[in-house]
């Protein structure tokens, strides 16, 4: 096991003459036995960083390091690391005991008799040890990525690097190897960097979660404090789902102005605004409150009914503010209607209030203390 350290990295692409940033100035520190999950939209440099780690690509600027040692100008097998692939890159022609013994073999470094204790070991583990002498194309989706993983395990490695591992599986195998995933690294107490463009594996799995966009780093933490203070709008609209609500008001004196409505400035958002021309209000939509029934009251806003979306134990309900639309998550046993005025209030509490012009978050939500520490154990 080892930390990984990214360093001021930058990879350029030279794109016939013009220069094409993929990642900018990344400085991550990666604890050792850490699971540490790259997120963000296609395009944001996630992979790119992942593949500059295992010396897939060149690095333009920065330095890499495994544990102490300088890795960014040394080719993959140097750096003893073990990847995982979103296509599994298993040999068709291969069992599945060919495929993890594969790279042993070809190292040079172990025994037969070493080769197949390590074979062996990992196929338990993996809960696999039926299916080794079948090959791939005899194997489901999901047993063919318990052979890649097995074959990643089998190396003994410093750090795991995984590029969207999941993303080919249908969305129940995916939600059991989620699990199954936390479970391994836990157990194998490997640090691990795993990529996905899907925010709620990030949630779901991670010790700290790095988000990134337009190839630059948003946000390290964990996830409930991605989730709960965020550092910028980006952040807080790319985590969680439904996405969080944003509203451009006008700072009056005491009140907020939106074209459709306002709101009285609490006490506690009195010094935060204070001076401000301007401001975006983001609330999330299950703190969103609604009710039935007209009311008098200063904070109160009428909204209609758009659609209901039925989950379940959850109804997401989309509402309208003159032009201006609203997602709110209620209980699935209460009943809202298309074309139905209610009244929705924002309690002050939820608020996150950020920077119009830039973004950046000047108010967000304290994450609760018996919450701060989730997943592995290693809060951010």
């Amino acid at each position: 096991m080892a930390s990984v350290t990214i360093d001021r990295m930058r990879k350029v692409y030279d794109d016939d003459g013009g220069d094409i940033v993929a990642v900018s100035d990344l400085d991550i520190e990666i604890r050792d036995g850490e699971f540490l999950v790259l997120v963000g939209p296609s395009g944001c440099g996630k992979s790119t960083t992942l593949r500059c780690i295992a010396g897939l690509e060149s690095v333009s600027e920065g330095t890499i390091a495994i544990g102490d040692d300088i890795v960014t100008d040394k080719n993959p097998r140097e750096r003893n690391i073990a990847m995982v692939f979103q296509n599994y890159a298993l040999y068709p022609h291969m069992t599945a005991r060919e495929n993890m013994s594969f790279g042993l073999k070809m190292s040079g470094e172990y025994t037969d008799s070493e080769i197949e204790d390590r074979v062996e070991s990992a196929a338990e583990l993996m809960g696999i040890e039926p299916l080794l002498e079948k090959r791939p194309g005899e194997l489901s989706g999901g047993q063919q990525q318990r052979v890649a993983l097995g074959r990643a395990i089998v190396r003994d490695p410093a750090v795991f690097l995984m590029d969207e591992p999941l993303s080919n599986l249908d969305a129940k195998l995916r939600t059991q190897m989620r699990t199954e995933l936390q479970s391994l690294q836990s157990e194998l107490g490997t640090t691990t960097v795993y990529v996905t463009h899907d925010q709620t594996e990030a949630m779901t799995m991670a010790d700290r979660i790095a988000i990134l966009n337009d190839g630059e780093l948003q946000q390290i933490g964990s996830p409930l404090e991605c989730y709960y203070a965020p550092a910028n709008r980006f952040v807080a609209g790319f985590i969680g789902s439904p996405s969080m609500n944003f509203l451009d008001m006008s700072v009056d004196g005491e009140t907020l102005r939106h074209d459709s409505f306002t709101l009285p400035v609490m006490p506690s958002l009195t010094d935060t605004i204070g001076g401000m021309q301007s401001v975006t209000l983001g609330i999330r939509p299950e703190d969103v409150i609604l009710e039935k029934g007209a009311t008098e009251e200063a904070d109160a806003i009428e909204a209609t009914v758009d659609v209901v979306e039925p989950m379940g134990d959850l109804s997401y309900v989309y509402l309208t503010v003159g032009t201006t639309e609203i997602t709110a998550t209620v209980e699935g046993e209460r009943v809202f209607t298309a074309g139905e005025t209610v009244v929705m209030r924002f309690p002050d509490d939820r608020l996150h209030l950020f920077e119009t012009e830039t973004g950046e978050a000047v108010r967000t939500r304290t994450v609760p203390e018996d919450r701060s520490v989730q997943g592995g154990g290693i809060a951010g």
